[in-house]
């Protein structure tokens, strides 16, 4: 796409900053070799394989798309749809390798491409692309990286196939669709794969998942009326979720279930061996109230309860957690008795300083415990290391920003994301080596003015065009996300990039995290159970107000507010519920009626729709269209698989109805993502509009 902006040219170009930058990286068992992606430049969107021997300090190109594929064209488009889709779930847009997996000493790593298998022997630096039976998708090797498991048309096979399934798939032709997480698990769970090999390469472990009794959600392209439309199985709040067992599929015809309550506690969250002889296995119930660690014998395929966390709100996840430490001892998320932090606990007695709001349990370094939390600003997050035996966190980061870590052996990678930049350094042996980032430099050196504002101590953040000068009035653009499960008031660089953007355009950039958002407090984050547009209402509102106490340049009658999913959701809210303070809004894939969200996300929050119809009723925008008196422009991309376009369709629909004048931007072939340019070209229309709202 073409843009005339200079920045949203760049941040198109770029990849909004992260073409060039390494992710992904993974450490080999003893710490000495890190695996990672990058691609070659700044406006290079493909995505390589590279391999850093931090012994040798030597870094190494072992696999490059561009020369195993050459005509390849890079379009999500032409991805097997189960690739595809698990991209739009993980969030990757980029081409090129998007996930690998790989030995644990990391001498052999495989990955698709366009469907197609390919295996690296990282140390001599050849790839050959497997033999398959299909389109392949989410491979991963065993310990040996001698035999290669992987997905094709919905079966579970290997490469090379075993003797007793020469040609055919590990597993049964039954009507499901095994090897593969589901989409609440991939959306909404934090599980994105369906296959485990066990340690000695002798069997799988397998997901088996039947979606026969969900419905199907359609998905046209109005653009190309000659192609058939693309459907797949939706969970849908208050409906049937997918069914999903677990079995041990082993390379000599066994085939054994795991068993536990899976009518009490349908979903899996976590899976994988402790060891050939045992398999640990996460399950929560659908409201997410109770989750269970079980451990599995994989030849009866009986479970025996380890630990049951229970909340009478839900149960947030705390990744690397609940986990099996040395001695059999267990790691739980337990949060401090007056709800104020978000903790640990180590066979149910509380772990670490109370102080801490734990984010991630990265792992073990050192026999102790590496860690991703925050302190009294929850706009940053810090990197601990925390004794299991009692002792105190000492913290290995400094200064504010996002730091975050990867550890392997006794190696450590830490990366700093800061107002100056984004800086990884590796740790290993006692000194410090850095990994070679070659993203284009950030355009703008962002401080944003942060505030915890109101009696609520809501995080706010304020960013002024960079020529302001004080005594000057501008209209606000509130930059809202406002969800469960996302920040936005985050001392992370990239994101501020567009709205400096914004403010440079000539608008005040308003940030706030209302209550129901995440890193604050448990107590923060639960205040809006059972209810979303209440509390977000208010706590914006009062945000606002207060910040304008605080900057008198805040001109709080002209204010316009913008946002994408969740975000969209809160513009659309805003305008329709509170005209007197929101005057105009851009509300991108807005879930306007949670009764057509998925149930995983949706119930956890809001409960089933049939015990709680006044709290989706109040929640739902569509009765509200009579309302409108403010600009609405309402975008959403027609491929959207995770808020389907049927959302802003419907709430337009009922706004026609109403004689209520609005704006509707429908993209086709353009999903949840909006990748490739789309974003940015978003921003220069939706700029338009608010420069005639707001005039």
């Amino acid at each position: 796409m073409t843009h005339t902006d200079p920045f949203l040219a760049l941040s198109a170009r770029t990849g909004r900053f992260t073409h060039g930058s390494p992710r992904a990286a993974v450490f080999s068992s003893d710490g000495t070799r890190l695996l990672f992606l990058r691609s070659t430049g700044p406006q290079d969107p493909v995505e390589r394989l590279w391999l850093l021997d931090l012994t040798t300090r030597r870094e190494q190109l072992v696999a490059d798309p561009v020369a195993l594929v050459p005509q390849r064209t890079g379009d999500l488009a032409d991805l097997p749809a189960l690739e595809r889709r698990l991209r739009e779930r993980l969030r990757l847009w980029a081409p090129g390798i998007g996930s690998f997996a790989a030995t644990a000493d990391l001498s052999t790593a495989v990955f698709t491409l366009d469907g197609r298998l390919f295996s690296t022997s990282t140390t001599d630096r050849v790839t050959v692309e497997l033999p398959t039976a299909g389109p392949a998708f989410d491979p991963r090797p065993d310990a040996t990286g001698r035999r290669v498991a992987y997905v094709s048309d919905g079966a579970l096979h290997l490469t090379p196939a075993p003797a007793l399934h020469p040609g055919g798939p590990l597993s049964p032709a039954d009507g499901a669709v095994w090897g593969v997480a589901e989409f609440a698990a991939a959306e909404e769970l934090g599980r994105t794969r369906g296959h485990w090999w066990r340690p000695d390469g002798g069997a799988v472990l397998a997901a088996r998942v039947d979606e026969s009794a969900l419905p199907a959600r359609h998905f046209a392209d109005p653009a190309h009326p000659d192609l058939a439309p693309e459907s797949f199985a939706y969970p849908q709040a208050g409906g049937p979720n997918a069914d999903v067992q677990l079995w041990v599929l082993t390379l000599d015809g066994h085939r054994v279930r795991l068993r536990w309550d899976a009518d009490t506690f349908p979903y899996v969250t976590a899976a994988g061996w402790e060891g050939d002889g045992e398999i640990l296995l996460t399950v929560a119930d659908r409201l997410q109230q109770r989750v269970l660690l079980l451990g599995a014998d994989p030849v009866t395929g009986t479970t025996t309860e380890l630990s049951r966390t229970t909340d009478a709100f839900w149960v947030d996840d705390l990744p690397g957690t609940p986990a099996r430490l040395d001695g059999g001892r267990l790691l739980t998320a337990a949060d401090t008795p007056d709800g104020t932090a978000r903790s640990l606990a180590l066979d149910g007695k509380p772990l670490g300083p109370g102080r801490l709001q734990i984010r991630r349990v990265v792992g073990r370094l050192g026999g102790r415990l590496l860690v991703e939390a925050g302190e009294d600003q929850p706009a940053d997050q810090h990197v601990y290391l925390i004794e299991p035996d009692g002792g105190g966190a000492e913290r290995l980061t400094d200064g504010p920003g996002v730091h975050s870590a990867t550890a392997g052996g006794e190696s450590l990678l830490l990366t700093s994301a800061t107002p100056d930049g984004i800086h990884r350094r590796i740790r290993f042996r006692g000194a410090e080596i850095p990994l070679t980032d070659h993203a284009e430099p950030l355009p703008y050196r962002v401080v944003p003015q942060l505030a915890r504002v109101t009696e609520r101590g809501l995080p706010t953040a304020v960013v002024y065009p960079r020529a302001h000068v004080a005594g000057q009035r501008l209209p606000v653009l509130l930059d809202v996300y406002g969800g469960p499960g996302a920040q936005a008031v985050a001392n992370e660089p990239r994101r501020w990039q567009q709205r400096q953007w914004w403010a440079d355009q000539g608008f005040a950039v308003v940030t706030t995290d209302n209550r129901g958002t995440p890193f604050v407090s448990p107590e923060f984050a639960r205040a809006i159970f059972r209810r979303f547009s209440a509390v977000a209402i208010e706590d914006q509102v009062a945000a606002l107000a207060a910040l304008g106490e605080r900057h008198p340049d805040l001109d709080l009658g002209r204010v316009g507010v913008r946002g994408w999913s969740y975000g969209g959701y809160f513009a659309a809210l805003a305008v329709l519920r509170r005209p007197d303070v929101f005057h105009a809004a851009s509300a991108g894939a807005p879930p306007t009626d949670f009764r057509l969200y998925d149930t995983a996300y949706t119930e956890r929050y809001l409960g089933l729709p049939q015990d709680n119809p006044e709290g989706y009723l109040a929640d739902c925008l569509i009765e509200d269209a009579a309302a409108l008196s403010r600009p609405l422009l309402l975008i959403h991309g027609l491929a959207d698989d995770n808020v389907h376009p049927a959302h802003s369709l419907l709430l337009s629909e009922a706004l026609v109805r109403a004689g209520r004048p609005h704006s509707l931007l429908t993209l086709p072939g353009v999903s949840h993502l909006t990748a490739g340019g789309v974003m940015e070209q978003l921003a220069a229309l939706e700029l338009d509009f608010l420069r005639t709202a707001l005039a």
